[in-house]
């Protein structure tokens, strides 16, 4: 649904009906803003307030691998295992390397990911993408959590790249699914946004309850998904087909 156009009607609505007693849905930015020609100029604000989400730099990464190689030879020793024989000898420095890389989403920030690449359609129905490969981090035992993920929205982008905004940090499911969701409004200020993430958790397959195919399903539904129970089925109805 094309931002400013069925936005304004359902506001209206609303209005006149006295609200509908659902909570509130994150606030994006009103229709004249929104439908300004190449929307790019409603999203600048936005844009520029990504600038210094990076919270881990290049540098960070290089100043701080000695030390967690270091963390990696005790975890070795504390286990049992002798770090100086031949096949452990390199371990912590590939250890150190590989648990940068899957947690690399500290050192990015959306704007890179998306690359500027937003562009306007006139299409006013649906747009689904689904079985979007994901892979993360359980924050609480630091094993990997991957599933798909699926989502609506209404401008195009090139959807690889902002797929790797769900790719190597460490968070829990739920959390991940409304970050997803709210990124997406804040960048390309749709209608209504929806997120379903189907994921395993190694916490879960290896150690814990130890149930090889069992999997969590979150969803985080905002602006007319939220809103609009026949909008949420059709949308929950497209995913599962």
């Amino acid at each position: 649904y094309p931002a400013g156009i069925k936005r304004a009607d359902a506001e209206a609505a609303r209005g006149a009906g006295g609200g509908s007693g659902r909570p509130a849905a994150p606030q994006v930015p009103g229709p004249a803003a929104a439908a300004e020609p190449g929307s790019h100029r409603a999203t600048a604000a936005v844009m520029e307030s990504w600038k210094e989400e990076r919270t881990r730099s290049v540098e960070d990464n290089e100043m701080s691998l000695p030390s967690l190689a270091a963390a990696y030879t005790t975890i070795l020793r504390g286990l049992g295992e002798d770090p100086q024989r031949q096949g452990l000898l390199k371990t912590p420095w590939r250890a150190a390397t590989a648990m940068q890389f899957f947690t690399k989403g500290y050192q990015e920030k959306i704007i890179d990911v998306l690359n500027d690449a937003i562009f306007d359609e006139d299409h006013d129905e649906m747009v689904i993408v689904k079985d979007i490969d994901m892979f993360s981090m359980c924050e609480h035992h630091l094993v990997p959590i991957f599933g798909r993920v699926r989502r609506p929205q209404t401008h195009i982008a090139f959807f690889f790249n902002v797929c790797v905004f769900v790719v190597c940090v460490s968070t829990v499911q739920e959390r991940l699914t409304k970050q997803i969701a709210v990124a997406i409004t804040e960048a390309l200020q749709p209608t209504g946004v929806g997120v379903v993430i189907e994921a395993t958790h190694m916490c879960m397959v290896m150690r814990g309850v130890q149930k090889m195919n069992s999997k969590t399903v979150t969803s985080t539904m905002l602006g007319v998904f939220r809103e609009d129970p026949k909008t949420r089925d059709e949308f929950l109805t497209l995913i599962r087909s």
